[in-house]
């Protein structure tokens, strides 16, 4: 029997993959789900579905227990990993369906008793009425009663009630159509690697990732060895053609161990990985300046912790947070992050732009501060190849010098 993986003590332990295997909490599907996903992704059916299970409890059979079996563990570990939400989102259709349906049909019911009892009471009312030659009726006190509530406002308020659950229904499910049909053609259908900015006439379009494929394609050797974070591994391959030192099938994670030791460390140290690798380039994502948030310097802890975990001796994760703890690339950024060619390659003569209007220059729009360090040079690495919009860098590494250039 295969022994059970990370991702299946992870979802037992949540606390588990970042404990014991970084590299699993590293993913992005592997996140815990936040609220602003679950009302994105499923809009008005995150506030029906805990009506729907009230349904199940109030008419508990074999289908409802079926349902709620499968709900509650569905949403629960959809809240444990944002990938999950494949399989909570058919509970919340279940749940969310049949919290709908009864309303609808308790208030639809509502409204047409009200409707037809407001008829009878208006018949009742010109029946009643003084004829020219008035008679005194005698009325009992429970038909008095019962005549005042027909006529008093009971009904009345039950139609208003059912109308206004009603629209507010309708308006609901108008909105639930409209945004299904907004996810579906912009926020899920654009393709990841061309990055889609604003609206309409406003809209900016940053193709630096096909970009720099191209540009890897065309003025690398066909054997060019790439080294980047394995996020990337794949588009290397397939759009650039060239070989790439991880990529997402990696299984070795002392490989990818390997790969983040080298982005954390300085240059010297670095440079003797880069060459045992072979690599001849190293490309990183840089968002600093367009405002791409999913670079590698938002990543580049949970290099740390990777490659922590496999070489403790030489990188630890305190090495690289501020004496107050604090993840950060200002001037209070701790030296040894300062001097990693990760923060090097990411901020190479970014000190000599200006980002924003009223902002220093080398002011990063993701991270919103000043960067701590400006003046970066290199004696191993050297620029290649900077995209459009500066998301993607590409840095060729220098040959070891002759003995006599020693």
């Amino acid at each position: 029997m295969t022994p059970w993986t990370g991702r299946f003590w992870t979802l037992l332990n949540p606390t588990y993959a970042k404990k014991y295997i970084p590299i699993i909490a590293s993913v992005s599907e592997h996140q815990p789900t936040t609220w602003a996903t679950y009302i994105f992704d499923v809009h008005v059916l995150a506030l029906a579905a805990p009506a729907g299970l009230y349904f199940c409890f109030k008419g508990m059979r074999d289908a409802q227990l079926f349902l709620l079996t499968f709900a509650l563990t569905a949403i629960y570990f959809s809240g444990i990993m944002i990938r999950l939400m494949l399989v909570a989102a058919p509970a919340f259709v279940l749940l969310g369906s049949l919290a709908i349906s009864s309303t609808l049909d308790t208030y639809a019911t509502d409204l047409r008793e009200a409707t037809s009892s407001s008829g009878m009471a208006a018949d009742a009312a010109a029946l009643a009425e003084p004829s020219s030659t008035p008679q005194p009726v005698k009325k009992s006190k429970s038909k008095v009663a019962s005549s005042k509530q027909l006529l008093g406002g009971v009904l009345p308020y039950r139609r208003d009630t059912a109308v206004v659950v009603l629209l507010l229904l309708l308006g609901g499910l108008i909105s639930y159509s409209k945004h299904c049909k907004w996810v579906t053609s912009e926020a899920y259908s654009s393709p990841s690697i061309v990055l889609i900015s604003g609206w309409g006439p406003h809209r900016v379009v940053l193709d630096d990732f096909r970009e720099a494929y191209y540009w890897l394609r065309h003025n690398t050797a066909p054997d060019a060895k790439i080294m980047s974070w394995w996020d990337y591994g794949y588009q290397i391959t397939s759009m650039a053609n060239r070989t790439v030192i991880v990529d997402n099938n990696t299984w070795n994670n002392t490989h990818i161990a390997t790969v983040g030791r080298a982005m954390a460390s300085n240059e010297e140290d670095a440079y003797e990985i880069i060459k045992r690798l072979d690599v001849d380039y190293v490309l990183v994502i840089f968002g600093g300046l367009s405002g791409y948030s999913s670079d590698d310097i938002n990543k580049f802890l949970w290099m740390v912790r990777i490659s922590g975990g496999v070489f403790p001796a030489h990188i630890q994760e305190k090495n690289y947070l501020s004496g107050q703890g604090e993840y950060t690339i200002g001037a209070n950024a701790n030296p040894i992050m300062l001097d990693s060619i990760m923060y090097k390659m990411s901020f190479y003569d970014f000190g000599n732009i200006m980002t924003e209007h009223g902002k220093p220059t080398g002011y990063d729009r993701v991270r919103q501060m000043e960067i701590g360090r400006k003046e970066i040079d290199f004696k191993h690495l050297q620029e290649a190849f900077t995209s459009e919009h500066w998301i993607v860098r590409i840095f060729s590494v220098k040959d070891l010098a002759n003995r006599a250039e020693r």
